[in-house]
C-alpha cells in the first residue's frame, strides 16, 4: 500500500521557458513526474514525499522559486478516494 503523500502542481510560466523549467523540475528527487500541458496551465508536475509538510516545503522554497514561473496551483491526494 502506497504511504506516500502526493499532490499534483499546476504550473503557469513565462512563454518559451517551458523546457527550462521542466528540466530544472526533474532535478528535484521529490518531483515523480513532469509533463507539459495545453489548456489554463503549462507544466504539471506530480509530487511525492513521506509527508504533505514536505510536499509544501518543496513547492515554497524549490518549485515557487524557479525563475520565470508565474504561478502554480496545488492539488493533494485524497487517499481515500479513488482506490
Amino acid at each position: 500500500m502506497d504511504t506516500m503523500a502526493q499532490a499534483f502542481v499546476l504550473i503557469n510560466c513565462e512563454l518559451g521557458s517551458e523546457e527550462q523549467i521542466i528540466s530544472e523540475l526533474k532535478t528535484f528527487p521529490d518531483i515523480k513526474e513532469v509533463r507539459g500541458t495545453f489548456g489554463a496551465y503549462d507544466i504539471i508536475a506530480k509530487v511525492s514525499s513521506e509527508s504533505i509538510e514536505k510536499i509544501r516545503e518543496t513547492i515554497t522554497w524549490k518549485i515557487r522559486k524557479i525563475e520565470k514561473i508565474r504561478s502554480t496551483l496545488t492539488l493533494t491526494k485524497i487517499e481515500e478516494q479513488g482506490k
